[in-house]
């Protein structure tokens, strides 16, 4: 069974790179890239949430679009996809998504979401099987079959799959954004989390108790951060980076403190 601080099997010698929920935050995530300095033969994965909350929501989904990068659905691109991604507004969902930081990615659009953006969104997997590790935004539901389970469970879910007390795969990585990793009891800022077969790397760009934006370089082991506030930038081996979490602990600690 892989764990965060076991080798990870490179299916070529090009580098994976996967990087957590940037937020809106083009700014961050251009100084991130330029320290990871991928090439045009390393792969980079996004895990979702592009948009939303920060500043510079349509500038970040350009930047991914524009260069091919490889990306996930995330529960913010589903929450846009189901307010207007169906040829209208639906007013049911529009209050939701405005009160989750949607306002931010309208008006960085200056209120008009081009439709080759909202087209380009619908493209969006809701994950990614890797071989030796599987790329998801928020989880997997323990409870329904993996081939039952859609956006609603990729996308959104949280406990259930953070209080699993054995791995979901036998033999792969699960590695997740969604939940800022500082929610974890005893996390600090900025560390990633480490449970039963999984790993999440989303370290909270956009919120003000952490700021990091966190990408991981599988082919290296190598965790690469950027502050928001003040760009100070850590590199650091994955090993110095992961808290493992007792899955007891997580559900009585989550249902306080809600954090999306």
């Amino acid at each position: 069974m892989l764990t965060p601080t076991s080798p990870f099997q490179p299916a070529s010698s090009n580098r994976r790179i996967v990087i957590g929920d940037v937020h809106g935050h083009y700014d961050t995530l251009n100084l991130l890239l330029e320290a990871i300095a991928p090439n045009s033969e390393d792969q980079v994965y996004f895990l979702g949430d592009l948009i939303d909350r920060g500043p510079q929501s349509s500038q970040v989904v350009e930047l991914v679009m524009t260069h091919k990068y490889n990306c996930l659905l995330g529960n913010h691109e589903h929450m846009l996809l189901e307010t207007i991604g169906q040829g209208g507004i639906n007013s049911h969902q529009l209050q939701g998504w405005l009160y989750g930081g949607g306002y931010s990615t309208l008006v960085s659009y200056d209120h008009h979401i081009p439709q080759e953006h909202i087209d380009w969104m619908k493209t969006l997997p809701t994950y990614l099987d890797l071989g030796d590790v599987w790329l998801v935004h928020g989880g997997i539901d323990p409870n329904i079959p993996l081939e039952e389970q859609t956006a609603q469970q990729f996308c959104w879910v949280r406990d259930d799959f953070h209080a699993m007390k054995k791995p979901y795969f036998e033999d792969k990585l699960v590695i997740t954004g969604h939940t800022i990793t500082f929610t974890f009891p005893g996390v600090l800022a900025g560390k990633l989390v480490a449970g039963e077969g999984w790993l999440d790397i989303d370290t909270g760009a956009y919120h003000p108790q952490s700021g990091w934006l966190t990408a991981l370089d599988l082919s290296t082991e190598t965790v690469y951060q950027i502050h928001r506030q003040h760009k100070t930038k850590r590199v650091l081996p994955l090993a110095d980076a992961v808290v493992k979490i007792d899955p007891s602990v997580v559900r009585a600690k989550r249902s306080r403190q809600k954090v999306s």
